[in-house]
């Protein structure tokens, strides 16, 4: 099994990638019908993020894409997606996207997974040091800042999190878009999502884990740590974490230690557990990556992550269900 983006997996994430983000159909839309003028296919609702499925996938399909273009700039896909970067992220995309966003009845549109993935391509893109990044960069900049004022307007007014294993969670939307305020310099929202943070999770102790659910992609346990691991500094992390999952170091809950069984990969909601159990992978490479050499959690957090890998990273490909966004989440795993 590769532990580490390789050139050869990078090469078959992207081929996958490029396969199916600009495929039309099988689409499912997150579309709210003002009008009969709103019965439309989707390329025609969003010219930049039509494929993949939904338009969430399409979105974190162009990070990948975009992720594995920076590390791996040499790849025999990197001219193809370059080719499909230039004609993609144009003006005029970016615009008819901000446009459909300020229809009536939109304004959870895709709130909050879409969002927070949304932002980690702006803030993959933020990253890139050539031309062609940077002018990509400044043509999403209008949709990323449509993004970022949404969630200054939510989260304020978000009185709980939403602690699902599924799109809905808001510790995974606000881990994300953290990643994206710190790509994108902006300490503004950088502060408002860390005391967000800390005002739906800063008093979380003894998580019980009552997980999986039968169509969970996130462990809302680890997820959770995640985010707090992001917003909080080392020092005051670590005595969270203790507070929140204590028995970590006797190996539970045992729940979060035991990779999910996926019994129909054809089935789209179960296939979310493949998906589980590569979020899961990552949250524990992140953690382990954060524990000190001779902290006995380290070593279980590396050998569960290990353990999740191997259950799921083999059946990225094989059935569309699947195959259309758990790339993605292996490659998170892998970048931990």
């Amino acid at each position: 099994m590769d532990a580490s983006l390789t050139p050869a997996l990078a090469s078959r994430f992207a081929g996958l990638v490029l396969a199916h983000v600009t495929r039309e159909y099988p689409n499912k839309l997150d579309h709210v019908l003002n009008g009969p003028h709103d019965l439309r296919p989707p390329r025609e609702l969003h010219p930049l993020f039509f494929g993949s499925f939904d338009w969430h996938s399409c979105v974190h399909g162009y990070w990948l894409l975009a992720r594995i273009l920076r590390a791996h700039p040499t790849l025999p896909e990197a001219a193809r997606v370059r080719q499909l970067l230039d004609a993609q992220i144009t003006d005029a995309n970016v615009a008819a996207e901000r446009a459909y966003l300020e229809q009536p009845l939109r304004a959870t549109f895709e709130r909050p997974y879409g969002w927070a993935w949304l932002l980690m391509l702006a803030g993959e893109l933020a990253r890139h040091t050539s031309d062609e990044g940077r002018r990509w960069s400044g043509t999403l900049a209008p949709l990323a800042a449509a993004f970022v004022e949404r969630f200054a307007t939510f989260l304020p007014k978000a009185t709980y999190p939403i602690r699902a294993g599924t799109h809905y969670n808001t510790a995974f939307a606000l881990a994300l878009a953290l990643d994206y305020a710190a790509a994108a310099r902006d300490g503004d929202f950088a502060e408002l999502l860390r005391r967000k943070a800390e005002g739906w999770y800063g008093e979380d102790v003894d998580c019980q884990a009552w997980e999986p659910g039968g169509d969970d992609f996130l462990s809302p346990a680890l997820v959770e740590a995640e985010c707090m691991r992001r917003a909080l500094p080392p020092g005051r992390f670590l005595p969270w974490l203790h507070r929140f999952l204590p028995r970590l170091a006797s190996g539970k809950p045992a729940s979060l230690f035991r990779p999910a069984t996926v019994s129909d990969r054809t089935d789209g909601k179960i296939a979310h557990l493949d998906g589980l159990n590569l979020s899961r992978a990552w949250c524990w490479r992140s953690l382990a990556a954060t524990l000190g050499a001779d902290d006995p959690r380290r070593a279980l957090a590396a050998e569960a992550a290990e353990r999740h890998l191997e259950a799921s990273l083999p059946h990225v490909a094989g059935d569309y269900m699947g195959e259309h966004w758990l790339a993605t989440f292996a490659l998170l795993a892998l970048d931990a």
